[in-house]
């Protein structure tokens, strides 16, 4: 039986690492075809994306390969005979659950130190493409993104097809606004190894520009800013093959690149520069507003002055001639004049006016503030989830072997047809709960911990449910049993309880 699996286990696993790496150069063919990059570099890549790969490959790899041997033992009869000789099914896969377990560990060593490895790799081959040929980003005859760019070439020739033909260029600002474009008839981009720097060299050229007005009556006239030039540099950071993913294209310590060490101190460091971060912005928050600031005690004369201003409003219950009449209507209640009081008319005024900015400005300054806690917590959730997926995938690999060694033993039923079928749909199942919890999990909306551990829990419960049908040598779930075998129990008890 050990045989077997083992045959099956490396046999599925071959195909669907093929099948897996066929989908990866469809996903990436925009990317190598057409921009010089030779066989070597593209095997290269394909290489060290491999054990990322692997990550969605071996579960699946598992839980195909044991319901292929528990189908076929189960389709030849050989269960029975085991059955009938005293072997029962725990013991039949003793040694597999053995081997699964060693293969558990095996897989977190691997999710541990081979993963971080080959991100890390990956990362220094982009980088490395993208300065000694930064033209193979630029696709001719179609708009490329390059760094907040987009650029589109008609042709590319010379030495790592640094030379351009007709270039154009569309700039973005920090809205993702185009509102710049430059046209040139030729452009050269100058690299090096050992700059991280790129530069554009642009000759015989024009310079568009849309210029922001703050204006209504000017923005409808839609004003612009046009020059030539006979040469344009424009210097530009190195750029990443395939730029998906910007935080690990632009930081080389990502969570992907860390083994479970380093994410634990990493993960601590994170928590503490958030809470340092927060505390900081609402003490400064605290401080413009004035809020713990310590106010004198009123003397006797301005109490006076208080209680009469009281009195004078309660009999005449006029507020509007508190206001001027350029003044904005403002609503003022009795207990706003324990300090208005103390001030003429247009003074109170102002003071409203200047609150109500006061107020606006740290709304905004809150708003902007907010954005940059969210991206830092983002970045802290995903180092928990890194951390945990490590475990899940290791435990993930023993549980869907639970799942489908007593479910190929139910359906008793060999080969790729049936078996291959169940198998993907069970791990289709197990895959997008993962990615909708990870995605979840990023944003803040559950925890990350759950996020990284969810798929695999809500396969335990399941490989428990069959494993006990298959060891009592029960059939797949039939609803119309289920329900007459409760109704038997309750009016079995029922009887009993009477006959008593």
């Amino acid at each position: 039986m050990l045989s077997r699996f083992v045959t099956n286990f490396i046999s599925s696993f071959i195909i669907l690492m093929f099948i897996f790496i066929f989908q990866t150069i469809w996903l990436f063919i925009d990317d190598f075809a057409g921009k010089g990059l030779d066989v070597v570099i593209i095997g290269k890549f394909l290489l060290y994306l491999m054990p990322d790969l692997t990550e969605k490959v071996l579960p699946l790899t598992v839980l195909l390969s044991s319901i292929l041997t528990f189908g076929t033992f189960a389709e030849n009869y050989e269960f029975a005979a085991m059955k009938a000789s005293g072997i029962s099914l725990q013991r039949a896969m003793l040694s597999l659950i053995v081997f699964v377990t060693v293969l558990g560990g095996v897989t977190f060593f691997f999710a541990n130190s081979v993963i971080p490895a080959s991100q890390r790799k990956i990362y220094n081959l982009r980088k490395n493409i993208a300065q000694v040929k930064p033209a193979a980003i630029i696709g001719e005859g179609v708009f490329s993104d390059f760094e907040g760019m987009s650029i589109k070439v008609d042709e590319k020739s010379g030495e790592n097809d640094k030379f351009l033909k007709n270039v154009i260029i569309h700039e973005k600002n920090p809205l993702n606004v185009n509102i710049t474009v430059i046209k040139a008839k030729k452009g050269e981009l100058i690299s090096s190894e050992e700059s991280e720097i790129i530069q554009l060299v642009l000759t015989d050229g024009h310079y568009y520009r849309d210029v922001q007005s703050k204006k209504n009556d000017k923005k409808l006239r839609y004003p612009f800013a046009k020059a030539s030039f006979d040469t344009y540099t424009i210097n530009m950071e190195v750029p990443e093959l395939n730029n998906q993913d910007l935080e690990a294209d632009r930081d080389v310590s990502t969570d992907k690149m860390k083994n479970v060490s380093r994410l634990n101190k990493d993960i601590d460091s994170l928590k503490k520069d958030n809470y340092r971060i927060v505390k900081a912005f609402s003490k400064n928050i605290s401080n413009r507003i004035g809020l713990f600031s310590k106010v004198k005690p009123m003397d006797s004369t301005i109490k006076i002055r208080v209680a009469e201003k009281k009195q004078f409003l309660e009999k005449n219950k006029n507020k509007d001639s508190l206001l001027s009449a350029n003044a904005n209507p403002i609503d003022i209640n009795a207990e706003d004049f324990e300090i208005l009081s103390l001030y003429e008319d247009w003074q109170k005024v102002q003071i409203l006016n200047s609150a109500k900015n006061n107020t606006a400005n740290i709304l905004n300054t809150v708003k902007g503030k907010k954005e940059e806690i969210q991206k830092r917590i983002k970045i802290y959730n995903l180092h928990i989830l890194s951390l945990h997926k490590k475990y899940a995938l290791a435990f993930s690999c023993v549980i869907l072997f639970f799942v489908g060694a007593p479910l190929g033993a139910i359906i008793r039923k060999g080969g790729l047809g049936l078996p291959m079928v169940i198998a993907i749909i069970l791990f289709l199942i197990y895959y997008f709960i993962g990615v909708f919890a990870g995605n979840y999990s990023k944003e803040g909306n559950i925890n990350p911990i759950i996020g990284a551990w969810l798929s695999t829990l809500i396969m335990l419960p399941l490989g428990i449910f069959l494993t006990r049908r298959a060891t009592a040598d029960k059939g797949m779930l039939n609803i119309g049993g289920i329900i007459i075998d409760f109704f038997k129990k309750v009016f079995t008890k029922k009887n009993k309880t009477s006959v008593s």
